[in-house]
C-alpha cells in the first residue's frame, strides 16, 4: 500500500490546550504582572537571595580557573617588568661604576698634576711637563717613552722626576718624543748623598726586580736601614736634595770587604702617567776659564745655545 494514503494529521479529538499564540500572550502578561508586583511589593527578593546563596559556591568554583588564568597572566607580566627593571638597573649601575672609576682616575691624576706643579715651582731649573706614552718593549731594560722631544727643548741627560723623587734620565731624544731610562734599569747609575751621614756614594740599578743597589760600600760603612739617599748636586745633571731611594736591607759579610745594600726607589714606575723633565745643570753652569771660548761654545749642547 502506498504511504501517501496515510493521513498524518492527528484527529481533532487529540487537540488539547490553548494555542501557541494564546500561551505567548498569557506568559507575557504574567511576566509583566510579576515584574510590576515585584517592583511594588518586593515579594521576589527572598527568592532571589536564596537562589544567589545557593549558586554562590557554584559561581566561586567556576571562577577559580578564570582567576588562576588572570593571576598567571599578571605574574608573567610582573615577572617581565621586574626583569626589564633589573636589566635597566644593571645598566645604570654599570654606567655609574664607570663614571665613578673615571672620576676617581681624574681625581688621582689631578692630585699628581698638582704635585708636579708644586714641584716645578720649587725647582731652580727650567722644567717641561710630559706624559708617558708607553713602556719600552725590551724585556731586559726598564725604559719609558714620553711625548716630548727635541722640538720641545728636551736634551739628552735630562733628569726625569715625579713628585716622589727621581724617576730616571733621558737617554735618547727624538723630534717629538724621548726615551727615559729608569733608575731601576740594570745599566743606570746616579750619584747620591746619604741624608743622615752626608756621605757620598753611587746607586745602581738592581740586577732584578724594582730595586736598586748601593755598590762599593765598605762592610763597616755607616749605612742603616731606612736611610734616605738624595741627589748630591755635584754631577752637573741632577739638582741637589732630590729623593732617590731609601735603604731597604744591609748585608754585611765577613768574607767580603763590601756590604750588599739594597735600595727601594723613592719613585715607582708603575702607574706613572705624567713626569717632569728638568734641564740638565751642566747647561746652566758657567764656562770654565781654562777652556778657550770657541772650544767652550762647541762643548755646550745645541739646545743650550738656543
Amino acid at each position: 500500500m502506498a504511504t501517501a494514503t496515510y493521513d498524518r494529521t492527528p484527529p481533532p479529538f487529540f487537540h488539547q490546550g490553548p494555542s501557541a499564540l494564546t500561551k505567548l500572550a498569557f506568559f507575557a502578561a504574567l511576566a509583566v504582572f510579576l515584574m510590576v508586583a515585584d517592583t511594588r511589593f518586593h515579594y521576589a527578593q527572598p527568592v532571589r537571595a536564596a537562589i544567589a546563596t545557593a549558586l554562590l559556591p557554584v559561581e566561586q568554583t567556576l571562577a577559580v580557573p578564570v582567576e588562576l588564568w588572570r593571576g598567571a597572566a599578571d605574574y608573567l607580566r610582573g615577572l617581565d617588568a621586574a626583569l626589564a627593571h633589573e636589566h635597566r638597573a644593571r645598566e645604570q649601575l654599570a654606567q655609574q661604576s664607570a663614571q665613578a672609576a673615571a672620576a676617581e682616575r681624574l681625581r688621582i691624576e689631578n692630585e699628581r698634576l698638582r704635585a708636579l706643579l708644586e714641584l716645578r715651582a720649587a725647582l731652580p731649573v727650567r722644567s717641561t711637563a710630559a706624559e708617558v706614552l708607553y713602556e719600552a718593549a725590551d724585556p731586559y731594560s726598564r725604559k719609558l717613552v714620553i711625548d716630548r722631544g727635541a722640538a720641545h727643548g728636551i736634551a739628552p741627560g735630562s733628569p726625569v722626576l715625579v713628585p716622589a723623587g727621581v724617576l730616571g734620565q733621558v737617554t735618547r731624544v727624538y723630534p717629538m718624543s724621548a726615551q727615559v731610562t729608569l733608575l731601576i734599569d740594570k745599566d743606570a747609575a746616579i750619584p747620591v748623598l746619604n741624608a743622615r751621614t752626608r756621605a757620598r756614594s753611587a746607586a745602581f740599578g738592581g740586577s732584578g726586580g724594582d730595586v736598586m743597589e748601593l755598590r762599593y760600600m765598605a762592610a763597616n760603612a755607616d749605612v742603616q736601614v731606612g736611610d734616605l739617599l738624595v741627589t748630591s748636586g755635584i754631577d752637573g745633571v741632577y739638582p741637589a736634595e732630590l729623593p732617590v731611594a731609601r735603604v731597604q736591607a744591609v748585608e754585611r759579610r765577613a768574607e767580603s770587604g763590601f756590604a750588599r745594600i739594597v735600595l727601594q726607589p723613592a719613585a715607582q714606575a708603575d702607574g706613572v702617567r705624567h713626569v717632569l723633565v728638568l734641564e740638565p745643570l751642566q747647561l746652566r753652569l758657567p764656562v770654565r776659564e781654562d777652556v778657550p771660548a770657541p772650544a767652550a761654545a762647541a762643548s755646550v749642547p745645541r739646545a743650550a745655545r738656543r
